[in-house]
């Protein structure tokens, strides 16, 4: 598990701990099963606090992501396929929100927008 920590960014050290160990789990760089290290050594590896290593480590398991087992350790969590679709619907729409607001800027109609995307899809499908 590689997480690169940065002071200059605008999110909290928890949340960078979050978005990076959850896209490793997304992207299957992190497996099913796989052991984390445990909070305390991941605060050492980091040399960061032992609380904020288990805030993000509550947020992972809260989203289904890793399991902690007493006296085991913690765990990748089996994947809910579900949530995962999920993330990635949510993400989706994020972009096309993004995509209309640029449109609208940019003086596309609506159809316009609808053309492109209808195009896009199907060159990637060709």
């Amino acid at each position: 598990m590689k997480i690169l920590l940065s002071n200059a960014s605008p999110h909290p050290i928890y949340e960078q701990i979050v978005s990076q160990v959850r896209s490793q789990i997304l992207s299957g760089a992190l497996k099913e099963g796989e052991a984390l290290p445990s909070i305390r050594k991941l605060a050492q590896i980091l040399q960061i606090s032992v609380i904020t290593t288990k805030r993000a480590y509550d947020e992972l398991e809260r989203e289904g992501l890793i399991d902690t087992v007493g006296g085991k350790g913690t765990f990748v969590a089996s994947p809910n396929m579900e949530f995962l679709r999920e993330k990635r619907v949510a993400l989706v729409e994020a972009k096309l929100r993004e995509a209309v607001a640029e449109a609208e800027m940019a003086g596309l109609a609506p159809e316009d927008l609808h053309q492109m995307l209808t195009l896009l899809l199907e060159l990637e499908h060709a």
